[in-house]
């Protein structure tokens, strides 16, 4: 199972002809089966770290391993395949509203999968996702007839719908009722406890501190704490 490791990593990015910091010398291991939430304030490098992360951007320095792999140099088909390691829901909503919740899904599954699927497999695995997080039953629904928890459920369901064993979640929460977030906060609690690696960015500091799990905070782009057990702003 993987072992994430960021080694001395930055990123900057152009802001009228000058560099501005995303994240700078950055040194973390996350090791597999853990949950991590990650804090800080808007704009401090939380959705660039996920991103550094799950080697969707290359660092101007330093180094991104899944395990002994190197994210940055990987070529195009490996790192493909490595990306298939990480379930991600990112911060702006991402199902395609004219497809339908299931169809959302199996493409999903069918875009990650080695060999030929039909189509009634497709289907129960969807199913079966969607049990998962509480939203059987909106196979034929449209993302438009869902409430706003109720797509970041089915976007949950999508990331874990080919059992990836990382789960990088940006925001995934925001905009949530404090019941939906709960609900959401043990979902993943749940799903964690089974052995995926949970790291997930969010501004929710009162649950933060119920659930008491490794805490990293970030200011101005920098790891400015690294808690384990941690509470908001340890």
């Amino acid at each position: 199972m993987p072992t994430i490791s960021l080694e001395r990593v930055s990123k900057y990015y152009k802001v009228e002809r000058r560099n501005e910091v995303g994240v700078e010398n950055v040194n973390l291991t996350i090791k597999q089966g853990e949950f991590v939430f990650v804090i800080g304030s808007s704009g401090a490098g939380k959705s660039t770290l996920l991103d550094l992360i799950t080697g969707k951007i290359k660092p101007d320095r330093g180094k991104v391993y899944l395990d002994e792999h190197d994210l940055t140099w990987m070529k195009k088909w490996s790192k493909n395949r490595a990306s298939l390691m990480f379930g991600k829901v990112w911060q702006e909503p991402t199902l395609i509203r004219k497809r339908t919740v299931e169809e959302n899904l199996t493409l999903a599954a069918r875009i990650a999968s080695t060999k030929l699927e039909t189509g009634k497999h497709l289907r129960m695995k969807s199913k079966k996702v969607l049990g998962l997080v509480g939203m059987s039953g909106v196979e034929s629904k449209y993302p438009a007839e869902l409430s706003i928890g109720e797509c970041r459920r089915v976007e949950l369901a999508r990331a874990l719908i080919n059992s990836p064993p990382v789960l990088v979640l940006d925001e995934i929460t925001a905009n949530l009722d404090d019941d939906n977030i709960w609900d959401m906060l043990l979902l993943l609690n749940e799903v964690n406890r089974r052995g995926t690696t949970v790291i997930m960015a969010t501004h929710a500091s009162q649950y933060v501190n119920i659930m008491r799990r490794r805490v990293v905070t970030i200011v101005d782009g920098h790891i400015f704490g690294d808690v384990e057990k941690g509470r908001y702003g340890a």
